[in-house]
């Protein structure tokens, strides 16, 4: 591919992922918004976060069988579309229900949206540059941090919490339109029954290798997910932060991870996932322990607030970037897709245990040490099921 066509490929496929982010993250800090205007209870914000993402699980597993015999730009024109009509139906929401209601049918459509994008990049993107691509495409996470979550935050206090949800769904159309414009069709697919895809993905899935790919991902998304729908709800209730100053923390996070994301890309084809899920790992304990179990701390929120999301976005960028390299080009978006169903569940569940935790008491978050515990003890388990996959891959490859 060449480099003006591949120029074009990562900057949609980042919109993609952008938009496809955006619609999820902004469910979390907007959450005391519309608790308080549907009367739902702060402590089940994650249970409206999980419902998004164990619907995206669902999806994922039945996508997984049958994704990769569809041109891709197919399969994400109608994933976006879906997930557009699904992001305007959570502005009409009127209960805890509706709400839910609406963010299962997000998570219909943006499970395989996300893996059908990120295949597009495995693609065309060869493996001696696909970490920098993939932290590239990844820095969609930050772009949505810096751009998207404090303009929504703005929006939601200029208008409601309604008025971002409108506002994405207009800013997708737009995306949907570089899509049909822009991006290539993708392999050439092959039709393979539902039989025969079955046992090609149980001989890719089961595998020790595949199993620590997806391993590595449940439990850093897991562990990531019992901390992130909650820290609107912590910062504001139990640190004093005021809700007019979460624009600011979400900038500042943004930023950072926005430049982080592309230099860990970077690194990772240069020093291997491995070494740089070592470090990021260190960091993001490190800011477990002084943000949610030993707080009040005298290290600055903000600054905690900014690593916190460097560590957990970089992380994830050298996790892309190394499962990208485990299936065939033919077997590709099932896989992701089957990774993606992984990690949504995994998603789930930490967002839906985090409310099991987490409970209301005189006006504070109670139960956040306990659940900063837990996610450390997840945390570690992640490099270790890095250093296993790479040491899987090396072998396997070597072997060739």
């Amino acid at each position: 591919m060449s480099r003006p066509l591949e120029f074009w490929l990562i900057l949609t496929v980042g919109l993609i992922q952008f938009v496809s982010i955006l619609d999820f993250m902004m469910v979390m800090p907007l959450g005391p918004d519309f608790a308080q205007d549907l009367d739902i209870p702060a402590s089940q914000v994650g249970i409206i976060a999980g419902s998004y993402t164990f619907a995206a699980s669902l999806t994922g597993l039945v996508a997984a069988l049958f994704l990769d015999n569809y041109c891709r730009k197919t399969v994400m024109m109608i994933a976006l579309a879906g997930l557009l009509i699904a992001t305007a139906m959570g502005a009409l929401a009127w209960d805890l229900p509706s709400l839910i209601a609406a963010r299962v049918l997000a998570g219909i459509f943006g499970g395989p949206l996300s893996a059908t994008a990120m295949a597009m990049i495995a693609d065309f993107i060869p493996a001696e540059r696909r970490g920098a691509a993939i932290g590239k495409v990844m820095g969609a996470f930050a772009a949505a941090s810096v751009l998207g979550v404090p303009f929504g935050l703005e929006l939601a206090e200029w208008f409601s919490w309604r008025a971002p949800f409108f506002v994405l769904s207009v800013f997708g159309c737009g995306v949907m339109y570089l899509v049909w414009r822009q991006l290539p069709k993708g392999y050439s697919p092959q039709f393979y029954t539902v039989t025969e895809r079955l046992h090609a993905m149980q001989q890719t899935v089961f595998s020790p290798l595949a199993m620590a790919g997806l391993g590595l991902m449940a439990c850093s998304m897991m562990a990531g997910f019992m901390i992130i729908p909650n820290i609107a709800a912590h910062v504001q209730m139990n640190l004093s932060i005021p809700r007019e100053h979460m624009g600011a923390f979400y900038l500042s996070g943004g930023l950072v991870s926005l430049i982080g994301m592309r230099l860990m890309g970077r690194w990772t084809d240069r020093y291997t996932a491995t070494r740089v899920s070592f470090c990021l790992t260190a960091l993001l304990i490190w800011v477990l322990w002084a943000g949610f179990i030993a707080f009040p701390t005298s290290v600055p929120i903000i600054l905690l607030f900014t690593l916190f999301m460097l560590s957990q976005s970089g992380r994830n960028v050298a996790a892309q970037s190394l499962t990208s390299r485990i299936p065939a080009a033919s077997e590709r978006a099932g896989y992701l897709s089957m990774q993606s169903s992984v990690t949504h569940m995994a998603m789930a569940l930490g967002s839906g245990f985090s409310s099991f935790v987490l409970h209301e008491h005189e006006g504070r978050l109670a139960g956040v040490p306990t659940l900063g515990l837990l996610a450390i003890g997840l945390n570690l388990l992640v490099p270790i099921l890095f250093f296993y996959a790479e040491g899987q891959l090396q072998r396997r490859d070597g072997k060739k």
